[in-house]
């Protein structure tokens, strides 16, 4: 289980690097399209995986430092926050908002990995 929980934070990693890199181009062309909304769901939908995951081997092998869980939690909130926080901006600004906000993401599961 150890060895997935790492092997997915990796992926994560690159997705959300990727999807960030999508969200910069979409603002500087014409907004959020529906498909980075959707890969933006999944990338949300991998991270709480990946939570419940660490929990599953923490209980196998103890709980991990307090720095790793605070990473995972603030990586959980990530995305949702800037989503409603941004959704009151224009659509160049929201995409952009959403990109950075996705390579925030990779730098929080970057420094998850470092703890771990």
């Amino acid at each position: 289980m150890v060895d997935l929980h790492t092997r997915m934070a990796f992926a994560l990693v690159l997705y959300l690097t990727a999807l960030g890199l999508w969200g910069i181009a979409l603002g500087f062309a014409s907004g959020p399209t529906p498909s980075f909304r959707g890969a933006l769901v999944i990338a949300e939908i991998a991270i709480v995986a990946q939570g419940l995951l660490g929990v599953v081997s923490a209980t196998a092998r103890g709980l991990p430092d307090w720095q790793h869980i605070l990473y995972g939690l603030a990586l959980v909130v990530a995305i949702p926050l800037a989503a409603t926080m941004a959704r009151q901006g224009s659509p160049r600004r929201t995409a952009l908002t959403l990109g950075l906000t996705a390579l925030f993401a990779a730098g929080l599961a970057i420094r998850g990995i470092a703890t771990a």
